[in-house]
């Protein structure tokens, strides 16, 4: 089997490192305190958190805000979430305070409970009773976990969500959330500046890329050649996930070739022209400005460096590609897939 897992939660023997973090966020779940865990996209932070959870024996539950699609959306989640974990009795009977009453089914095909509002319903008291149900469930000795993916997305759902969860989040005890966020800027003006709803409401974690001496041992412990493992390292810079799907490529090319030269180099290539038309298709949809910075980060220039672009509107580009995932700082600003970047200076003149 490939020892080298991506696109997906990795879990068990495909895990590496992240010692450090989850020690702190099993520190923080043993306390009453709420965590905020950034970091750019597929830095691994789903995986780190569902390892977290395996280690805690508490009720959990676990929503996607950038799936959610309305408030009342939010509140069938929640409900729908919980009967997942507690029989229908006991739901049920903590329910009994709702002022709208939901509709309850049972999916025949999943075996799930589905859970529908009236469209008439006023979605701001949909979402204080389901909130208020988490309360009921939970316990001092069996505290719920309550995980909020993509938690940026708050401010997009409705305006006035982000004030609503904080008032009924601050009135709730014995729960801890963890709300994660891979759009920096956003998670920080929730957390960070005074005046919004969320300011300092948890211990912010701030996820980085895995150490490079870490990242190697990984590799080389099943891939058995140092130097195929430092080449890996050199193009993706430890990205978490393209160091996986870089790594798993060149495993299988290992199995039918007898030498590792180059072997690294041809899984780039053969990657590359797997999402070429992919990559066409993004650059097709960039304007002039986003392109061009996109072109000197793949150079290894800071456009503001060069005087032909104006150094504002060079920032105006980075923030508009970072906040949709084209771009990371970390610390420094790099293009977010090494395979696109190496497309962009082999087909960008």
């Amino acid at each position: 089997m490939n020892p080298f897992k991506f696109g997906t939660i990795v879990e068990g023997d495909f895990f590496t490192d992240r010692v450090e973090e989850t020690a702190v966020l099993l520190q923080k779940l043993d306390s009453e305190n709420h965590i905020v865990l950034i970091s750019p996209r597929r830095f691994g932070k789903s995986s780190l958190v569902q390892k977290v959870l395996s280690q805690v024996d508490r009720p959990q539950i676990r929503i996607d805000l950038q799936y959610v699609m309305s408030v009342d959306d939010l509140a069938a989640q929640l409900l729908k979430a919980i009967f997942k974990i507690y029989p229908m009795e006991k739901v049920r009977h903590a329910m009994t305070h709702f002022r709208i009453a939901p509709t309850l089914s049972m999916n025949a095909v999943t075996g799930a409970m589905e859970v529908s509002f009236q469209p008439t319903a006023k979605a701001s008291v949909l979402l204080e009773d389901a909130m208020a149900v988490l309360e009921k469930v939970t316990t001092a000795e069996n505290r719920f976990i309550v995980v909020l993916d993509e938690f940026q997305e708050v401010v997009k759902i409705q305006k006035g969500l982000d004030r609503q969860l904080r008032s009924l989040m601050q009135r709730q005890h014995n729960l801890n959330y963890i709300l994660l966020g891979s759009q920096e800027s956003m998670m920080e003006a929730i957390f960070e500046k005074k005046g919004s709803p969320f300011y300092h409401f948890g211990q912010m974690i701030r996820m980085g890329k895995i150490p490079y001496d870490d990242f190697h041992k990984y590799i080389t412990d099943r891939i058995d050649a140092e130097d195929v493992a430092d080449e890996i390292l050199q193009f993706t810079a430890c990205h978490p996930y393209y160091t996986q799907q870089l790594a798993s490529q060149v495993w299988e090319m290992m199995r039918w070739q007898d030498t590792h030269c180059g072997i690294v180099e041809k899984a780039v290539v053969a990657l590359v022209e797997m999402h070429d038309l992919d990559y066409e298709r993004l650059w097709q949809n960039m304007n002039r400005t986003d392109r061009y910075t996109l072109k000197q980060l793949a150079l290894s220039q800071m456009p503001m460096q060069n005087r032909s672009q104006a150094s504002s509107t060079s920032y105006s580009s980075l923030l508009r590609l970072m906040k949709a995932g084209y771009v990371v700082r970390v610390p420094q600003y790099e293009i977010e897939d090494p395979f696109f970047r190496r497309w962009i200076l082999k087909n960008v003149q």
